[in-house]
């Protein structure tokens, strides 16, 4: 219930968020008062038609996706390439309206404001969702799979980040010495698999060891549909010189 409630209110203050800079950019340019020349109703009813469109072309970037690391430079780039989308689509839609055209420093204004408050805000809502999504009890309940070098270095960096998949749970094939990783209680062996994912509801399994449980795993996450997620290094990969690519429409793996 959290994520959809906090969703809807991330889209709906997007949406207000750009009307109000394209207002800011209009005021900004032509003074703070209303031209007779350039009136402002037709301006701002304009670009509350455009809104919706440019937060459709947005959310085609997965900007949206509440694990996503809203303070990237890659993350800036699709808000930036959003807000282009979105000044495109206005300009069209203002000149076939009304066939008459406007300050190109209106427009580079616009661009600049929706794209910088975008981001900030973004980073801003990040932190704030991520506080509500971690609270007890979690949102998305994580179980990692295996103990290792990878593992723990990957539950420290969800825990201190206050990641939306909180780990709750550690099963190990062989079964580890560890009663505990930074807080996250060790379970047991993956006999427990079942046990574990009833009473800990859990939404979203990290395999990052046992190579030859893979089809257990997976076949598990389908029946409950759980987001099953894997660590490359369990793969043998070289961590973070892989990524996921489209060949002819299949998804492939390249390092």
């Amino acid at each position: 219930m959290r994520p959809k409630i906090l969703l809807s209110l991330w889209l709906l203050s997007d949406l207000a968020l750009f009307v109000a800079s394209y207002a800011t950019a209009y005021f900004l340019r032509v003074g703070f008062l209303l031209s007779s020349d350039f009136p402002f109703d037709r301006f701002i009813t304009t670009v509350a038609i455009v809104a919706p469109l440019w937060l459709i072309v947005l959310a085609t970037t997965r900007t949206f996706q509440m694990t996503r690391n809203q303070m990237t430079r890659k993350n800036f780039a699709y808000v930036s390439y959003a807000a282009l989308v979105g000044l495109a689509l206005f300009s069209l839609a203002y000149y076939f309206r009304y066939t008459l055209f406007f300050s190109r420093l209106l427009l580079i204004y616009a661009f600049i404001i929706t794209t910088i408050l975008t981001w900030v805000w973004h980073i801003v809502f990040q932190r704030i969702q991520r506080v509500i999504l971690t609270k007890n009890p979690p949102a998305f309940p994580t179980l990692i799979v295996g103990v290792t070098r990878e593992s723990r270095k990957l539950i420290e960096t969800l825990k201190n980040n206050k990641n939306p998949l909180c780990p709750v749970a550690i099963l190990d094939g062989r079964g580890a010495p560890d009663n505990e990783i930074e807080g996250v209680p060790v379970l047991g062996k993956l006999n427990k698999l079942e046990e574990v994912l009833e009473q800990n509801k859990i939404t979203h399994l990290i395999q990052c060891s046992d190579l030859e449980q893979s089809l257990n795993l997976l076949s598990a996450c389908r029946q409950r549909k759980i987001t099953y997620l894997l660590l490359p290094s369990v793969l043998g990969m070289v961590e973070r010189d892989e990524r996921v690519e489209s060949l002819e429409g299949r998804a492939v793996i390249m390092v």
